[in-house]
């Protein structure tokens, strides 16, 4: 499942919202809802998203949020380290073949590092 996945199911449960309902309302198919919740399609394109925000009726910072999710979303991602370092090719690597016998615990302090380097200025 994938972030943006995992807070679509959340958003149906907390408003009691069937998957059929929802896929109706965004005028697409359950089966395609139901691919994109579990990771097994591609993220969402601007105008789903756009008819999502509309249908749960998402504004503001909760809006940001969601566009965030799915942009972070995409189940299946190629990285391009042409150009790059040894260092940065060997981690992209390394992180694909290893990243589906990592521990939630391990996976979220990576994520921590990244996001304290993103915040971090530059000089």
């Amino acid at each position: 499942m994938t972030p943006f996945g995992d807070r679509m199911r959340k958003l149906r449960a907390e408003r009691g919202i069937t998957l059929k309902d929802m896929a109706d309302g965004i005028g697409v198919s359950s089966a395609y809802l139901s691919a994109l919740e579990h990771g097994k399609r591609g993220r969402p394109g601007w105008h789903l998203i756009q008819r999502i925000l509309s249908f749960f009726n998402i504004i503001w910072d909760d809006a940001e949020e969601v566009v965030r999710l799915a942009r972070i979303s995409h189940p299946r991602i190629a990285i391009d380290t042409s150009g790059l370092s040894p260092k940065a090719t060997e981690l992209a690597n390394r992180l694909a073949d290893e990243i589906g016998r990592l521990d939630p615990s391990t996976l979220e302090d990576i994520l921590n590092v990244l996001e304290r380097k993103r915040q971090k200025p530059r000089t």
